[in-house]
């Protein structure tokens, strides 16, 4: 009896195996997808020289990318359910691989401004997409196997792409940086009709169209007033108007979402406390740390007279150093408990920024790698503790919910830390004069290691308690 129950059970679960072409699928568009928000930042001064622009004017490059992507996260879900995971999962390849094309094509900033809108648009159903493919394709028991696979690639891109972008930049132009996902996207796409899988919710939902549109505008608006702020050009009474409608949108949704049966992002996430902190927490702190990637190669390559080669080379000490911290992440928690942790790590983080204004021309090289390593460790250490100390605490009915959130939260920050470099770049612009650039991005680097310091005072509310290792293991995973 207890053999023939084990033969019907081998015969109804599928092997680990069988998942292993739609593992290395989704691998591939989560490798496509992170290349290509880490290959752009080393290529921005070679595209500025080739568009007429300035290299300290560049960030609407990298924050149109992120803005897209955060304002279509929460809608990839309900697509994905309403189309099925299959035609989602292949219009996401089509529409970032034909942005792509759009990009290498451009002729002026704004073509390619647009180019990475479209871009952004499938890239937010890329990654969520297929994830939940995954989700609802593999086991329970093999669930934490498989995503332990498919994370590689969102390891592997940020260590590659800065280097291979500037690589690309001296063999061939930026051009090639977009142009290189052709073929990557070809190849996903094939496949996908092959082997993605066409899932459907079980119970069809009706979409929070009125809260998705407050939601969506408010962070649309607030981020280009603060995007507005970076061009002189722009007039304050427009940036202000921007300003208080986007504020306006979110409490709309706010009050909204109070009132909705199914909201969009139900409120009840923020009466869960380390939830609360975390989401906060991760936007404040992540406004300072997106700025790093955009700003970084533009010191290398502007400041310090670097190759875009050799600047990107110089990246890989950030990424191994954060890979490397990640490993010692539960430790840490375990031992000293969230609070004690992100609060001594937010004022290393920041302090590792400001210290980048000690990075002069003459400087040794071996210093530049550790002073880049150290603010890789650190700055890991931060992502993946916040990450851990949001999510702990949901229960099963709103850990999907939540991780979205977060999810548009981490993309709304990148945006953010790209338009506030951009903004404090033009505000230090007489530094430039005077001084030459790196004056001027030497003080935007004491600025966002400040801001980044203020996200202190959040991770403070937070209990002081240590959790059990398998607690902070299960999340962190």
């Amino acid at each position: 009896m207890c053999t023939s129950l084990t033969k019907v059970h081998t015969m109804t679960t599928p092997s680990y195996a069988s998942f292993r072409p739609l593992l290395w699928l989704v691998s591939l568009a989560i490798f496509m997808q992170m290349l290509d928000s880490t290959i752009v930042n080393t290529a921005l001064p070679a595209m500025a020289r080739s568009l007429g622009e300035s290299p300290l004017q560049m960030q609407s490059v990298v924050f149109s990318y992120a803005l897209a992507v955060a304002t279509f996260i929460p809608a990839s879900g309900w697509i994905a359910d309403r189309f099925g995971t299959r035609r989602t999962f292949l219009a996401a390849i089509i529409l970032f691989t034909l942005g792509s094309l759009a990009c290498a094509l451009a002729q002026t900033l704004h073509q390619l401004v647009a180019a990475r809108v479209l871009q952004g648009v499938g890239g937010a159903m890329l990654l969520p997409v297929g994830r939940l493919a995954v989700m609802r394709s593999v086991s329970r028991e093999q669930f934490l196997r498989a995503m332990s696979f498919i994370a590689i690639p969102a390891l592997v891109g940020p260590l590659i792409g800065p280097t291979l972008g500037g690589w690309l930049v001296e063999v061939a132009s930026w051009h090639w940086v977009f142009l290189i996902n052709l073929p990557i996207g070809v190849i996903g796409y094939v496949a996908a009709l092959k082997i993605m899988p066409d899932h459907y919710a079980e119970h069809r939902t009706r979409f929070d169209i009125a809260g998705y549109l407050m939601l969506a505008f408010g962070m649309v608006v607030l981020s280009l007033a603060l995007d507005g702020i970076s061009g002189m050009a722009t007039p304050h009474a427009l940036v202000m108007l921007m300003t208080v409608a986007g504020l306006a949108a979110l409490v709309g949704y706010w009050l909204h979402a109070a009132n909705s049966t199914a909201p969009l992002f139900s409120l009840a996430l923020f009466h869960v406390p380390s939830y609360r902190i975390g989401i906060l927490g991760n936007l404040f702190s992540r406004i300072g740390s997106s700025a790093m990637p955009l700003l970084i190669p533009l010191l290398l390559q502007v400041g310090m007279g670097m190759s875009p080669m050799n600047a990107g080379l110089l990246m890989i000490p950030v990424a191994a150093a954060g890979m490397l911290s990640k490993r010692y992440a539960v430790k840490l928690v375990e031992r000293f408990g969230y609070r004690r942790v992100l609060m001594v790590n937010t004022v290393l983080v920041g302090l590792a920024m400001a210290s980048f204004i000690f990075m002069v021309p003459g400087q040794p090289m071996w210093l530049r790698v550790v002073q880049l390593a150290v603010f890789g460790a650190v700055n890991s250490l931060q992502f993946t503790v916040m990450n851990t100390v949001t999510l702990r605490d949901l229960d099963r009915d709103f850990a999907s919910s939540g991780n979205s959130l977060l999810s548009m939260v981490m993309m709304l920050a990148t945006g953010f830390g790209a338009a506030a470099a951009g903004s404090l770049l033009a505000a230090f612009e007489h530094l430039d004069t005077l001084h030459g650039a790196t004056a001027a991005l030497h003080a935007t680097f004491v600025c966002v290691g400040a801001i980044t310091l203020t996200s202190t005072v959040i991770f403070w509310q937070l209990p002081d308690a240590r959790p059990s290792p398998r607690d902070v293991e299960e999340v962190a995973e």
